[in-house]
């Protein structure tokens, strides 16, 4: 197959490969990594409109409303009505608390064996260039 020098292509790729290396960590708590994301932010935020939570996630805001849906269903966030009756506040649970605390030690176990595997060079060339590039193409 002929190289492929497209970097959304290769950005994506990527992104799938690494997703499954991180999925596989989580999935003996019923997670994926893009749930465990979720719950993370808002660990750091705490209750927060779904607008700000989709901008800070870089999401669709309808993308991120499909994505609370299991959350929800598992009882690991809620939503809530805000001072604006239109806007909806999402929080964790006391069972999203508890698990993403199970689901953090499973990802750093994931994160420090990915690092080691990349080398600590690349790694941190890695972050440092995919910072980068979410905030000058943003």
């Amino acid at each position: 197959m002929e190289r492929i020098d497209c970097i959304c292509f290769n950005l994506r790729r990527a992104a799938r490969t690494t997703s499954r290396y991180y999925d596989a960590v989580l999935a003996p708590l019923g997670l994926r990594n893009t749930q465990f994301s979720v719950l993370a932010v808002l660990t750091q935020l705490g209750p927060t409109p779904i607008s700000q939570l989709a901008e800070v996630m870089a999401m669709e805001r309808t993308t991120l409303t499909r994505n609370l849906k299991p959350l929800e269903r598992d009882d690991l966030v809620e939503q809530t009505v805000g001072e604006d009756r239109r806007q909806r506040i999402v929080q964790l649970t006391g069972t999203g608390k508890k698990t993403f605390a199970k689901a953090k030690k499973l990802w750093q176990e994931a994160n420090d064996s990915a690092g080691q595997l990349l080398g600590e060079t690349r790694t941190k060339r890695l972050l440092g260039d995919l910072k980068a590039t979410a905030a000058r193409l943003s």
